[in-house]
């Protein structure tokens, strides 16, 4: 089988850099009052910027599709042409602008210079992204392509504003119960970010400069085991299943704010990390890699408050990553689900930091139902 390298890394960030302060003048206040979980949030999440897709009247800017093709054009730069090898083009997001057609195929019509080529739409959520970018490893590892662009995206400021939970809060106030939003919904108005990244997957190596072999890629599931922990366009029974948006009247959807994001935050505690690091240490065994063969551990953080008990919980199992091997922007790009990982890996292979023989350890983990995948890369 062939080698596999990422060759080029791009990134699309929309508008300008948002501060903390500027959050509710974006999305705006529910029932007119500031959130009560925000500061709460902001402290524990450690984000300080992020990137809204949107204007500070709440006018959108880019669709979710042109991001994605956006980043895609910037790995070319001023060799539009290049765009016309690429022979496969897998796309991921978690927030789509439509349930039809398929976002990657959204993306494929934002690029025509790319001629008719094979397109694939993974969904999921964190994840996503990383299955777009496995599956263009496997097809040049195959020899089925050559010149593969993955690539991750997401579009979440529209259903974050206010204005989507309005009815819900009128309608808890009028039958006099308490008029602020659970925070299961309220919590991720002020996690979450937008824009894109992609990757330029090939089966040779740049003749200057570096690039990325991919010794291998991991995936993994628990939903075998745990019930649905954040969701969206369903709400949760009290077994654990979800019920559908389809199966709820359209008067339903709006009174209960169906389609907003939900996040079952004591499932969420009580399980993300030392499932992730549990299964992550077993992948590293099998494939014997210990911490010297890590120089860079690149973990997509939703919060930095998970940066702490990831730490702990690799320490307790023995198998400790000093500070300096973490590399995350979290602080300075947001939480931007499936393309987090995209825009960390950007900023790094844009660093100068990085020297031939480097080691990078990719971890990225999914709540919605509990999935992991992990990838490791060399610097060449």
């Amino acid at each position: 089988m062939s080698e596999v390298y990422i060759t080029k890394i791009a990134k699309f960030l929309p508008n300008e850099a948002i501060d903390n302060d500027d959050l509710e003048v974006y999305l705006g206040t529910v029932n007119g009052k500031p959130s009560k979980s925000k500061a709460i949030v902001l402290r524990n999440n450690g984000i300080k910027n992020r990137y809204y897709a949107l204007t500070r009247e709440g006018v959108p800017t880019h669709t979710n599709a042109e991001m994605a093709a956006l980043s895609v054009r910037a790995l070319f730069g001023d060799n539009p042409e290049e765009l016309k090898k690429v022979d496969l083009l897998a796309c991921a997001t978690s927030s789509p602008d439509q349930l039809m057609p398929s976002h990657a195929v959204m993306v494929h019509g934002e690029l025509p210079e790319t001629g008719a080529i094979e397109v694939v739409s993974p969904s999921g959520v964190c994840c996503a992204g990383m299955h777009a970018f496995r599956y263009a490893w496997m097809s040049v590892k195959l020899g089925e392509k050559k010149h593969a662009v993955c690539a991750a995206s997401e579009r979440l400021t529209p259903v974050l504003k206010s204005d989507n939970f309005e009815d819900e809060v009128t309608r808890l106030a009028s039958l006099e119960k308490n008029p602020v939003l659970a925070f299961e919904k309220d919590f991720l108005r002020w996690m979450l970010s937008d824009g894109a990244g992609a990757f330029y997957v090939e089966d040779k190596p740049n003749a200057e400069g570096i690039s990325l072999r991919v010794e291998w890629l991991e995936a993994v599931s628990f939903a075998n085991q745990l019930e649905p922990c954040m969701y969206m366009g369903s709400d949760k029974r009290s077994d654990g299943s979800l019920k559908s948006y389809k199966d709820y009247s359209a008067q339903e959807l709006i009174d209960g704010s169906v389609m907003s994001i939900k996040q079952d935050v004591k499932l969420l505690g009580s399980n993300i990390v030392n499932l992730g690091v549990d299964r992550m240490i077993a992948v590293l065994q099998e494939k014997g890699v210990g911490t010297s063969d890590i120089d860079y551990f690149l973990p997509h953080l939703s919060s930095y408050f998970f940066e702490s008990k990831i730490a702990d919980y690799l320490k307790l199992r023995d198998f400790e990553l000093t500070p300096e091997k973490w590399f995350t922007n979290l602080r300075t790009k947001g939480n931007v689900g499936a393309a987090s990982i995209y825009l960390m890996l950007e900023e790094l292979f844009h660093s100068g930091r990085l020297k031939k023989g480097d080691r990078i350890l990719i971890s990225v983990p999914e709540s919605s139902r509990f999935s992991y995948v992990y990838g490791y890369l060399t610097v060449v």
